[in-house]
Parts: C-alpha cells; structure tokens; sequence
C-alpha cells in the first residue's frame, strides 16, 4: 500500500535518545551515508561568524566578503565595505590562507552550507551570513573538506543537519553533527595539489583578461582621468530634448560628452550595424517548474560565464531549439544589472529569459569577442548608465542598445585581444574541470 512513498517508522524514544533531537520527518528519512568518518566537531580547529554590521556600496570602511563573492571554490574581491567596525575588529576578521568559508544561511536552501577555501591571506572581513572554519590537518586538510562539502555527498550531510524554515540555516553547531569522511594522506595531498592547481590556473585567467581590457583602453587612449564628470553641464534645447527626447539631469553629465568626444577620433558604428539583435520570451512565474529545459535569467550570467540556473520550463510549452543560445552568440542583458555580456562557447540546452538579448555577429570588421569585450568596458557601459539611468528598476530599451557606439580598431589589434581573452576562457574550464575532478576524487573514495 505504501510502496514507492519515502516512509519510515521512529521510535519516540529513539528520537528523544538522538543528541540532535530532531522532530522534523525530513531528518528521520534523509539519505544516509555510510563511510568511515569522524564528526565536524572532531575536525574543527576553530570557527568564528562574520561581521553582523550593515554594509554599503559606496566604497567606505574595510572590504567585507559576502556569498555572492564566491567564485568556484575560491573568493574574489568583495563588491561592499563596512565602516562600523573598528580595526582591531577588522583585523579579527581577516581572511587566512587555508581558512574555509561556509555560507551559514540563506533563503535558497540550495545555498546554505556552500564552501570556499581562502587560497591566500587577504585584507578582507567576511559577512555573518558565513563562518570559517579551520580543520585539524593531521585528519582533513582545507582543500579536501571544500571537496567534500560541495560534493554529492557532502550535500546529502548538510540538507540532513541544516535547519529550513523561511530561511534555511546550518550553523557551526549543525557543522559539528555532519559526518565528514576520513581519507589517507596521500589522498588528502592529492586533492590540495588539485585544487592549488585549478586556482594557479583561476588567478592567471585573470591577469589575461585583465590584459586584453587594458590592451583595449590603451588602444582607444582612454583613461579615467579623461571621463571624469563635473558639477554641472549647460545645453540648449536643440541639443537636449529635441533631438533626444530626455528631460532628466542625468542623462546630460559631462562625463558622457567626454567618452563621446573620445570616441569620435575613431571609426564607430552603431550596434545594429554589426549585429542581429533577436528578443527571447519572458514566460511568467507561473511557468515555472522543479524539471525540463534550463531557464537561464540575468541572475544566472555573468561576463565570464553561465552559472547552473535553478529554475526550468517545459519543452512542451516552448521551442527550445529555436529559443536555445549557439556558440558565439552574445547574451546580452537589458533589464536589472544592464549591459553583462557573455560570449557562448558552445550550443547551450537551455532557454533563455526575455531580459537577456542574442546578439549574432554578422559585420566581419569585428570579432566577437573583440566586441564582447567591448560590451563589458567602460565604453559601452558608461552608455548603458546614460540610457538606462532615471528607473528605480534599471531597463535599456533595445531601440537604444542598437544605437550604442562601437569603436573598430585594426583587425590585428582585435586579433590579440580575442587570443588573450580565448586563452583566459581555456584557463577558466580548465580551473573548472579539476575543481570537478576533485569533487568526483573524493565521491569515488567514499564509495569504496
């Protein structure tokens, strides 16, 4: 009668027995794993929260690291600061080489326990939604408890021992209950040397991307000095609303006059002369599903890449083939974080969100990614501020994205900066593929 249905019979005492004392029936029919372990509180060397301060954006006090920070299983440069601690806080806070970050709550429970390693000491505070923890070396190395952690398995611990209500948490006393598996030496070592690999590889993609912007501003001789706005701006009607259809300040900053003052020593075309721009559908909420076709939204992307959405439709209500992104197309975002442009690698099984336009390269005076580039500069992002400014939710029509300005250096020029952000892009799925391999490592050796 009750075959297929996850049912599961506990004993009252049992439950009362059980140092978690749990009541909840997702806990008592939560997959089990079975392996030799030890518990959290058996590795952890020392756990700490993070600053529970509010935090700001506008670039006051010390550098605060959030969830949103995370980038594989490494960190990057926190987007927000803190100027409500003092510095013997700060200086509490900052991050060390080997120190693993564990996101402690969050609305997404899918979220909640994700781990990153500190590759390198930074002069970075971290936010309370996370905690660190420092494992004990002689049973567990940083590397290895990451691996585990976001692995399958690791997974299985966390949603076990995590706490889900409106936002679901696992706290360090949940960590200190999870069974964490207990690997040889040599096995430990070799997930380390994997993972320091992978961030060797993360870091130098960086610096290639990094190169191909700089290559690119120095080409075109633009400098931030150059593009700096003043108090105030005169114009006349002609030159204002009449030929622009716009009343707002803002939209008339100095700034603006100077990057297209800029531009104008270089041969331009407007975006519409290089590109097909094609809209995708916008399918509601209600759409929605648990399975199906990939629905990736602006959330989802990233100038570097696609990160696994958690939301699908089905491929009953939509043409997915025509709907789906092909290699070297670029997405294009128009509503919420405007102007993020990624270049596709590849065909992608996925459909996606209405505020992300496809963008087809039809101008062989330009590379694509040369002009994704370009998308994400200052260039073009300084235009999409001007169009999109004046909204409380940021929205770039596509009129005004086919009138954007693109600079045409030398095909040589371009050739360069498309090798260097290739090369970045290999580097990137080379990082990426041994943080999965060593994800994979620790799965097989726990199924031994």
């Amino acid at each position: 009668m009750l075959e297929g249905l996850r049912v599961r019979e506990v004993w009252l005492q049992k439950v009362f027995e059980n140092e978690e004392f749990r009541l909840e029936a997702e806990f008592h029919i939560a997959n089990k794993v079975v392996f030799e372990c030890v518990k959290g509180k058996d590795i952890e060397d020392y756990s700490q929260y993070g600053t529970s301060k509010d935090l700001n954006e506008d670039g006051d006090g010390y550098p605060v690291l959030r969830l949103n920070e995370f980038d594989k299983f490494f960190i990057s440069e926190p987007a927000k600061r803190c100027n409500l601690i003092d510095r013997n806080t700060f200086q509490s806070l900052q991050l060390k080489k080997d120190d693993v970050l564990i996101c402690r709550t969050n609305g997404n429970p899918k979220l909640v326990g994700r781990a990153a390693i500190v590759p390198q000491n930074y002069n970075y505070a971290f936010a309370s939604y996370l905690y660190r923890i420092r494992p004990n070396k002689n049973i567990i190395n940083s590397a290895t408890l990451v691996s585990f952690l976001n692995s399958r398995y690791g997974r299985i611990e966390i949603e076990k021992f995590a706490m889900v209500g409106n936002q679901a948490n696992f706290s360090p006393a949940k960590f200190r209950q999870i069974s964490i598996p207990v690997f040889p030496k040599g096995f430990n070592a070799k997930i380390e040397k994997m993972v320091y690999t992978a961030y060797s590889y993360n870091e130098k993609s960086k610096y290639l991307y990094a190169e191909a912007e700089n290559l690119l501003l120095e080409a075109l001789k633009i400098n931030s000095w150059q593009i700096t706005n003043s108090q105030f701006n005169v114009k006349n009607l002609r030159d204002s609303f009449l030929s622009s259809g716009r009343l707002d300040a803002e939209y008339y900053q100095t700034k603006y006059d100077n990057l297209f003052y800029l531009l104008s020593k270089y041969e331009c075309d407007t975006l519409d002369n290089i590109v097909t721009i094609k809209k995708s559908v916008e399918p509601g909420s209600e759409a929605y599903n648990g399975n199906g076709v990939p629905f990736v939204r602006v959330s989802d992307v990233t100038k570097f890449g696609i990160s696994q959405p958690n939301v699908f439709l089905s491929p009953d209500d939509f043409n997915w083939k025509e709907l789906q992104p092909k290699k070297d197309t670029i997405l294009l975002s128009k509503d919420g974080s405007v102007g993020v442009a990624y270049k596709m690698e590849e065909d992608k099984y996925c459909i996606t969100s209405g505020a992300l336009l496809h963008l087809s390269v039809f101008n062989k005076n330009y590379l694509p990614d040369y002009l994704t580039l370009v998308l994400n500069s200052v260039v073009v992002q300084m235009q999409a501020e001007r169009d999109a400014n004046g909204a409380v939710i940021q929205h770039w029509k596509p009129s005004e994205i086919g009138k954007v300005l693109i600079p045409q250096l030398p095909m040589s020029i371009q050739k360069i900066i498309s090798s260097k952000i290739q090369e970045s892009f290999a580097l990137r799925a080379e990082c990426h593929r041994l943080l999965e391999e060593a994800k994979m490592m620790v799965e097989r050796e726990i199924g031994k």
